[in-house]
């Protein structure tokens, strides 16, 4: 790997990084100026990876599992959702409450067709959505999601800087808690569980 390609790398990492910490550090802050009840989340109107129509409507009743990345990410969107799929395996039959989401920050190069083929990589439940811009934007923004596309001259080969979060939202549509991007799957499983199961004990 040559010198400016490490550097590039490194650059985009860092800045990676950098938005999962202002996204995790947003969503801290709103809950301690605004309290408890801070709405993170909200209702969407997007396409799924089979090209149905779907809204966050559709998933009342199930434990939405929300990521937010896209299919050419090289690093972060395909570990975050790979310990999503690892995740649900651990947690036997109680997953199958859970619906495993990823909605994209990308809809330039995420048509249904780049989500249908990206989607044969992970769990077969996952839900992958995209859209157009501006209800990607209303949807990023209801979860506190920082992305932007990284400076490029190409228009078609960039990447995007974007936080690398995982929200757990319950049957009611709020928010429950979120996952950072140091999580491993065992983490994920033993807190989906014990959520889960506090849920069914009442």
């Amino acid at each position: 790997m040559s010198t400016r390609v490490f550097l590039v790398v490194v650059t985009l990492l860092a800045a990676a990084l950098a938005g999962t910490l202002t996204a995790g550090y947003f969503i801290w802050q709103s809950r301690q100026d605004q309290g408890p009840d801070v709405v993170i989340g909200g209702w969407f109107e997007l396409v799924d990876h089979t090209g149905e129509p779907v809204t966050y409507d559709d998933f009342k009743g199930k434990w939405p599992l929300i990521y937010f990345g896209y299919t050419y990410c090289p690093d972060f969107c395909p570990t975050s959702l790979t310990v999503m799929t690892q995740a649900l395996e651990r947690l036997g039959p109680l997953s199958d409450r859970v619906m495993p989401m990823m909605i994209t920050i990308d809809p330039e190069r995420d048509t249904v067709e780049a989500l249908a083929a990206y989607h044969e990589h992970f769990d077969p439940r996952f839900v992958m959505m995209t859209g157009p811009p501006e209800q990607i934007d209303r949807a990023a923004k209801a979860w506190r999601v920082y992305y932007r596309k990284a400076e490029s001259d190409s228009a078609t080969d960039y990447l995007m800087d974007h936080s690398s979060i995982t929200y757990l939202m319950g049957p009611d549509g709020g928010y429950v808690t979120h996952f950072g991007h140091d999580v491993t799957p065992e983490q994920m499983a033993e807190t989906l569980r014990e959520i889960l199961q506090k849920a069914i004990d009442g």
